[in-house]
């Protein structure tokens, strides 16, 4: 073949390979011009329909095809499922609580998460119109329900439990005893990772599915996270500058009235490295440093009750002045804190004006709540000191700033209006939040303890109601314990049972017998206290 003839043959494939693709070419532009045109007419249906998009979800529910409203019904129907459950929490088998979702007000936008797929492919671009409708028809679009929570609530539930749970680290603390100052080293514990409790519990709500929960396969406890804590370093420079002080004598001022409370003067009776060393011992639980008093030369005892004229609240609660122990006990406490003056703003801490209860104090042993039981312990009874304050401070219409109930109920005090305290756990504290000083009055004696709160009358003065609501009883139950002392079959109760219960305790003030408000002061769950068996065998 001669060369000419290839040329030919050559160019006329190349030309046929050029029409070929030049006709694949056109194909695919007609294919895509109809493509296009369908999409577009399916976007400009889309966008007159009163419907959201096909393949659309929010929060994992289908809403395709349905109208806002419709699609706002079945949201929230789910949704209300989801936030009726509670929140169970648990450390091990010594300690399990539960609150619900409505007391940290969770809540999420279903109107904006309706908008939001209500608009997918109801653009101005019709391009992004047609791909967003594509997009959600072949693989789906679910919408983040977006969700909204009170965290000041959540953390006082965070903090609640943290203060709850056994086996706590008990910070260093001290506390002045005479010319000493009692420095306790405190002792390791375990403490509550709370921001983890936090996330777990919110992870809990915001993964919750209505249809997992109708059919009771939803997880719903959740285990407390805690780790090993030490008690942090004992700072003793700290703890000097925290009571150094110099000696001020007390006084007031009538018109405006204004008093001014004594103020002794407090030194280290050794040098700052005396004292340094004495912290540097070891094996040695609580730590004794010397002080040096400086009287004030005049007192608030010296200004006299003419100083507070007005007997702003009293409380009194009963006691068996037969039990020697835990009379002492209470006389103790409460005289420790009799004569207590408050200036406005100040606070009130249990644990810092009692001081630790010891047996070098007086304290003996009489009866208390551990591990479930009615057990010997010492310094039983200290807690009736604590709430009876507790009751004439809510009269006095002062502000609490640390309460917690006991874990039990008491017989003292109708339950939600007890206050427990433990020394380095659990205080009890209020502030003075009247607009002029108060003095604490406390008296145990013939079966009688009662607090007086005493101050001057201000303009407007509540009267003070607290009402004490249960909203849930909690049964007892009754454990059988074999007992070889004892004849065959013979059974003797070694602890009555009692009931639980949960209680909101309302607070209600009145102005000349008018209701100006009434809030909630406190929701609180006390266990059932089992009944203790002891059968012969």
């Amino acid at each position: 073949m001669s060369s000419k003839s290839a040329d030919e043959t050559n160019e006329k494939s190349v030309k046929q390979e050029k029409n070929r693709n030049l006709w694949i070419l056109i194909i695919v532009l007609c294919i895509c011009l109809v493509l296009l045109i369908c999409s577009t007419i399916f976007a400009l249906l889309n966008l007159g329909k009163g419907t959201i998009a096909r393949g659309v979800s929010i929060k994992g529910i289908d809403v395709s095809n349905l109208t806002v409203e419709e699609a706002k019904n079945k949201i929230n129907e789910a949704i209300n499922i989801e936030l009726m459950l509670g929140i169970k929490l648990v450390y091990g088998e010594e300690y399990a609580t539960e609150f619900d979702v409505n007391q940290i007000q969770y809540t999420y936008d279903v109107s904006g998460a309706v908008k939001e797929a209500y608009q997918i492919g109801k653009g101005q671009n019709i391009v992004l119109n047609n791909y967003m409708l594509l997009t959600s028809v072949f693989f789906g679009k679910d919408i983040e329900l977006k969700s909204t929570y009170n965290e000041e609530s959540l953390n006082g539930i965070m903090d609640d439990i943290a203060s709850k749970i056994p086996g706590l680290v008990v910070q260093a603390s001290y506390y002045r005893e005479g010319d000493q100052l009692m420095i306790d080293k405190g002792q390791p514990g375990v403490e509550v990772e709370k921001e983890k409790l936090k996330q777990s519990v919110l992870e809990n709500i915001s993964q919750r599915d209505a249809m997992k929960i109708i059919q009771n396969s939803q997880e719903e406890t959740i285990v407390i996270p805690t780790k090993e804590a030490q008690p942090e370093k004992i700072d003793i420079d700290k703890i000097y500058n925290e009571i150094h002080t110099e000696p001020k004598d007390a006084y007031y001022i009538a018109e405006p009235f204004q008093l001014f409370p004594e103020e002794d003067g407090v030194d280290f009776a050794i040098s700052l490295e005396e004292a340094r060393q004495i912290i540097g011992a070891e094996n040695v639980e609580e730590y004794t440093i010397p002080l040096k008093i400086m009287p004030a030369s005049k007192t608030t005892d010296d200004i006299g009750m003419e100083a507070f004229p007005y007997e702003v609240s009293s409380f009194p609660t009963k006691y068996d002045a037969s039990n020697t122990n835990r009379s002492g006990n209470l006389k103790i406490a409460a005289d420790k804190i009799n004569g207590t003056v408050l200036m406005p703003g100040e606070e009130f801490s249990f644990n810092e004006i009692v001081g630790k209860r010891t047996i070098e104090d007086g304290y003996k042993n009489a009866k208390i709540y551990e591990n479930g039981q009615v057990v010997d312990g010492l310094a039983g009874g200290i807690c009736q000191i604590s709430s009876t304050l507790y009751n004439a401070v809510l009269l006095a219409n002062l502000e609490i700033t640390q309460r917690r109930n006991h874990s039990f109920t008491t017989s003292y005090v109708p339950a939600g209006r007890d206050a427990t305290v433990v020394y380095g756990v659990q205080d009890f504290k209020f502030k003075n939040s009247r607009k002029y000083p108060i003095k604490i009055g406390a008296n145990v004696a013939n079966g009688i303890v009662e607090f007086k709160i005493h101050g001057i009358k201000e303009e407007v003065e509540y009267d003070i109601k607290i009402i004490p609501v249960t909203t849930q009883v909690i049964p007892y139950e009754t454990e059988y314990v074999p007992d070889p002392t004892l004849a065959l079959g013979q059974q003797v109760v070694k602890q009555a049972g009692h009931t639980g219960c949960k209680v909101t305790s309302y607070i209600e003030k009145r102005v000349g017998g008018a209701v100006v408000s009434k809030e909630v002061l406190s929701n609180d769950t006390y266990k059932a206290m089992k009944t203790i068996v002891h059968i012969g065998q």
